[in-house]
């Protein structure tokens, strides 16, 4: 495969070149694009009116971009290798975000949830990061337990029992969305590792049957059900914001309204610029702008798979692994999103990556994205050594 290259220096101080994946910072790229130009667009009205200023968020937006590539650039000049080496303390780290931030005082309260904490000009959501450092774990696992977790009920249990207790965490903020794409994600994870069918059957079942119970138990997450099976019992209550997101959706037919020509933005539909973002697109760029967006979020997925892929030739395992969970994360987080703005799903509060108005989505998912052309560029070097070992052999 063709690739671009830069010159990136070692720690021996020689030249070296950086091979970059053109297909995936193109994708990401024109996701960013797309996103600050519907953060621009949806939050015109709200920003207006909350700030005087029509472009507040929009202008965030850009700053939250700008540091989400400085994170990017930092997670690229890191050898995955250091990751993999200190990975039980990013599980402890992560452990340690997860309590903070429901101590009173550290974490920050919106709406009856506590998943923020204040860092000056910004609340950070700690679950996004905390959901890295937790997948980084379980990549190295599956690589220094493998036999004993494809093998063994008890090995396979381990690395569920510590995502169970994150997963706790997460209801506790309460962040039901959370905890589920961080559950699906490092099953996945494990699956892909090698886990025998009838042993992950189990804690599916059980995080399965625990969820129905809580929602059943819950009286706003009844209500989300509710409205979710028929939003138009209830148009102005607990309906009242997907019968707005698909209004938006419906309004936009084949080509849509026009760039700024949404009507649902305009204080009709809550949270129009974060979660319900996608239903602003749809309604100004219509079925073709919705296709885009689904065909590079498809893309973007399929090159972290491919990524993966080379990585497992390569015998870079860890790699692999990590590469692979980055995908799985991202094209789980838009399909539910998308999935809920479109009604196929509940409500969830689960921003579309690198779309949605938020900086800790936006600092997170560029830096994992960094992390995944870090994995691609040593993958590329792994396999230029192998080239060059075999020429020098014959």
């Amino acid at each position: 495969m063709t690739t671009t290259t830069m010159s990136y220096a070692r720690s021996t101080g020689q030249p070296r070149r950086f091979a970059f994946d053109p297909w995936l910072i193109g994708t990401v790229g024109a996701l960013l694009l797309v996103g600050l130009i519907m953060v621009a667009s949806a939050s015109i009205g709200v920003s207006e009116r909350e700030t005087g200023n029509a472009f507040f968020y929009f202008q965030r937006q850009l700053i939250y971009v700008g540091l989400g590539l400085v994170a990017a650039l930092v997670a690229i000049s890191i050898p995955t290798s250091v990751w993999e080496k200190h990975s039980i303390y990013l599980l402890g780290g992560a452990f340690v975000l997860l309590v903070l931030v429901l101590v009173p005082g550290l974490g920050h309260e919106v709406n009856g949830s506590r998943r923020w904490v204040r860092l000056g000009f910004m609340n950070f959501q700690v679950s996004e990061l905390a959901r890295v450092m937790l997948l980084t774990y379980i990549a190295s696992y599956a690589v220094r337990r493998s036999e004993e977790l494809c093998s063994s009920f008890k090995g396979f249990m381990k690395p569920v029992a510590v995502l169970g207790a994150a997963a706790v965490l997460l209801l506790a903020e309460p962040d039901f969305g959370a905890a589920t794409v961080l559950m699906a994600t490092g099953l996945a994870v494990l699956f892909l590792a090698g886990v025998r069918i009838h042993h992950l059957l189990v804690p599916v079942l059980v995080a399965v049957a625990g969820m129905a119970v809580l929602a059943v138990t819950s009286s706003y997450r009844m209500r989300r059900l509710t409205a979710f099976r028929n939003p138009w019992e209830d148009p102005f209550d607990s309906g009242f914001q997907l019968v707005q997101s698909l209004i938006a959706i419906g309004r936009g037919e084949w080509f849509g309204v026009g760039l700024g020509s949404s009507v649902q933005k305009l204080f009709y539909l809550p949270e129009a610029h974060t979660d319900f973002v996608f239903a602003v697109l749809a309604e100004e760029f219509g079925f073709v702008g919705v296709v885009v967006v689904v065909g590079l979020f498809t893309l973007l997925v399929g090159r972290a798979f491919e990524i993966s892929r080379r990585a497992a030739d390569a015998g870079l395992t860890f790699q692999s692994y990590l590469a692979a969970s980055i995908g799985i994360w991202v094209g789980l987080q838009a399909f539910v999103n998308i999935g809920v703005n479109m009604g196929l799903l509940p409500t969830k509060g689960l921003t579309l990556p690198l779309l949605s108005y938020g900086g800790s989505s936006m600092l997170v998912t560029l830096g994992v994205l960094g992390l995944l052309l870090r994995i691609h560029h040593e993958t590329q070097m792994s396999g230029r050594s192998a080239v060059s070992r075999e020429a020098r052999r014959e």
